[in-house]
């Protein structure tokens, strides 16, 4: 395990704990008891996909342990109202306190302004987390194979499900492939970024894509930053894709939005 994952996911263990002795499990189920149900998440993407349309999960993200600084000043309103006139499918926002400056404030800020689905980008590693996700407004979860184990990834998505949240189960290589699979999940992000090295490569989509069963979407993370990366990752069945880095980097992410996911003859 990289240095920069185990810094993070120790560094997230410390914090869950201490959010815990600030608000119970118990406290935010209360709350969720009498919420609203979340927005379909997956129906978002399989509705894009469906029409033939590449469905973006269009990221917030403030900064990451690999490029620092993306993107100031930094508007999560601005920035979810923007990719949602783009024609993005669902959001992802950063809520990684430490490494990506991010904040459950986005979040529930984003989701505000907009119709989309929200994705909690974080790092889960106690189900306490999942009820918290719920209960700050997020429609689904992100669990990453490489910090959890069998058994911490099979209960936690049963959690997320029992609470109505959609979950993206997220893969780096086909051993982490093997292991979502045993749990059926109908949401799997393959990340080109080697979380080991931060290099990036579409061919690990490409790779893994064969070994997904076809009744479940996949969602290729990372590294797409043109039209034709769209394009190549469509000719071989991939039609859902998070980006967020390229996109955050230019003036008006909205703008390059559509720029990306305009048809290429």
């Amino acid at each position: 395990m990289s240095t920069i994952l185990q810094q993070i996911l120790a560094d997230k263990k410390q914090r869950v704990q201490s959010r815990v002795r600030q608000r119970s499990w118990s406290s935010w189920m209360e709350e969720i008891a009498v919420m609203p149900p979340a927005r379909g998440f997956r129906s978002a993407l399989q509705k894009k996909t469906v029409s033939g349309d590449a469905a973006v999960i269009a990221e917030i993200k403030k900064a990451s342990p690999s490029q620092g600084l993306i993107r100031d000043p930094f508007d999560p309103v601005a920035i979810a109202v923007a990719y949602e006139h783009a024609g993005a499918a669902c959001l992802s926002i950063l809520t990684e306190e430490a490494f990506f400056q991010g904040s459950d404030l986005y979040l529930q800020q984003a989701r505000a302004a907009c119709t989309l689905p929200v994705l909690r980008k974080d790092f889960v590693v106690d189900r306490y987390q999942i009820a918290e996700s719920r209960g700050i407004g997020a429609d689904a979860v992100l669990l990453i194979a490489a910090a959890l184990s069998q058994e911490q990834l099979q209960e936690y998505y049963a959690e997320a499900t029992e609470l109505g949240l959609d979950v993206l189960v997220e893969v780096h290589n086909a051993r982490e492939l093997e292991s979502a699979l045993r749990i059926n999940p109908y949401l799997v992000g393959i990340n080109n970024r080697n979380l080991h090295t931060f290099e990036v490569s579409l061919n690990v989509t490409l790779s893994l894509r064969a070994k997904v069963p076809q009744d479940c979407i996949v969602v290729t993370e990372s590294g797409i930053k043109k039209p034709e990366d769209i394009l190549l990752m469509q000719a071989n069945g991939i039609h859902a894709f998070l980006v967020g880095e390229s996109l955050m980097r230019q003036p008006d992410p909205g703008t390059a939005l559509k720029q990306l996911i305009q048809r290429v003859p």
